[in-house]
């Protein structure tokens, strides 16, 4: 089979290591992709938003089988195009990726069907939005409605700071269009947790959750970034927190997606805090999370493949999905100064026993060499039958990697083994 993959970070780069898996697959295109992950690959160099350029390119490549990963062209209908050409797809059509792009239909959805999340207000107005802040409770929350590369949420701790985060979104268009529309919600407090699931729009299947480390500082200090870390599975999420959340957050979701005439099918991430009056939804992403799915899919034991035809295909009851019982840690290796200012260009030197492990992201080639060019350079991911040994190899192998300016987290991993201690 020829594969083809929508992306071009670590994220799609684990999704292309686990498809080479199957026998059947005899090759892989990724468009974008990146330098970093040609070896296991053949990058394309057509973006994720040409959407008649990846038409185009499966067709005259009689692609089998395609999946799109990034939230941009889910929610721009690069599954539409590519199912009204012939291709089969893993991942949502455009309308059921609105559960993503639009915060404000989410928030109303949860709403209209039940599922605990936390209160809110919507605001198309800046006037309005400015006057409810004068009384709504602080420290709040303000999210632009649309897509921002994971950067349109502000904690505000001081009304000067949330009424500063609205009107740069809904005056100063800090994410343009994204942030016409805002939500202010309630702070909630408590252990955050990530599950990703496959789902046909009828069965669902949560994956192995896991814990993301999302704050650029060590003690979980500084700005918000796409992700400095992962571990698998989450501690918080025990068995009784698993089965309400099937009850009153999963199945409950999949079911009002079906009844609002948007059945999704594909990778639904459910973005949960535990909360002392339980499980609640923060957030819905409409495809697999980065860097959840680089500790993800290295304990999926099932065939990655097998699964997605399986989703596509509406017969995911027919399938048993099982995971490892082992314990899976990555660490993101970042360029100095991200997610702010930072330098590109540096040539990126990688063990040959560590790749392997490694998640390419922000890489490109230079003169036959490997050379930074993102702020997420890459992740390094351990497999191991203890939190504390994943965590400990993922650090050693992190630690043989070397450009100029490299930089990670050291903490990766500490609230979790708290939590066990606990």
């Amino acid at each position: 089979m020829k594969l083809m993959v929508i992306g071009g970070g670590g994220r799609e780069h684990a999704i292309v290591k686990k498809l080479k898996e199957n026998p059947e697959v005899t090759e892989i295109f990724v468009l974008p992709g990146n330098a970093g992950m040609s070896a296991d690959a053949v990058c394309v160099p057509i973006k994720a938003l040409d959407l008649p350029g990846i038409v185009r390119f499966a067709a005259e490549q009689k692609i089998d089988y395609a999946v799109v990963t990034p939230d941009d062209p889910l929610a721009a209908g690069a599954v539409d195009a590519l199912e009204a050409a012939g291709i089969a797809c893993f991942g949502p059509n455009q309308r059921a990726a609105v559960i993503e792009s639009s915060k404000i239909f989410a928030k109303d959805l949860m709403k209209r069907y039940g599922i605990p999340t936390a209160k809110y207000e919507t605001f198309d107005r800046l006037a309005d939005a400015l006057t409810y802040l004068e009384t709504a409770p602080i420290p709040t929350v303000i999210k632009a409605d649309g897509l921002a590369l994971g950067k349109g949420v502000v904690i505000a701790n001081t009304r000067e700071e949330a009424k500063t985060a609205v009107t740069e979104m809904m005056a100063n268009g800090r994410f343009g269009r994204s942030g016409e529309r805002v939500v202010i919600e309630e702070f909630l407090t408590g252990p955050e947790i990530s599950v990703l699931s496959f789902t046909d729009g009828h069965t669902v299947i949560p994956m192995v959750s896991s814990m993301d480390h999302k704050r650029a500082g060590e003690g979980d200090t500084g700005l918000n970034t796409g992700g400095m870390g992962t571990l698998a599975p989450n501690p918080c999420y025990t068995p009784a927190v698993a089965e309400v959340c099937m009850n009153s957050i999963f199945l409950p979701t999949i079911r009002a997606m079906r009844e609002e005439g948007r059945p999704f099918k594909g990778c639904l991430y459910f973005g949960l805090m535990l909360t002392a009056d339980g499980p609640k939804v923060i957030e819905y992403n409409c495809r697999f999370g980065d860097p959840e799915t680089q500790v993800v899919l290295p304990l999926l034991k099932t065939d990655l493949l097998t699964v997605m035809r399986a989703v596509t295909e509406e017969r995911l009851s027919e399938i048993k999905v099982e995971f490892s019982n082992q314990n899976a840690a990555c660490i993101v290796i970042a360029s100095k100064g991200y997610p702010s200012a930072y330098q590109k260009g540096f040539p990126i030197t990688v063990p040959q026993s560590v790749l392997p492990h490694v998640y390419f992201a922000g890489a490109a080639e230079k003169d036959g060499q490997l050379v930074t060019s993102g702020g997420r350079v890459l992740g390094v991911t351990a497999v191991a039958d203890t939190l504390e040994a994943a965590l400990h190899d993922a650090y050693e192998m992190a630690g043989r990697i070397s450009f100029e300016g490299v930089w990670y987290r050291r903490d990766i991993g500490a609230r979790a083994l708290a939590w066990k201690e606990n």
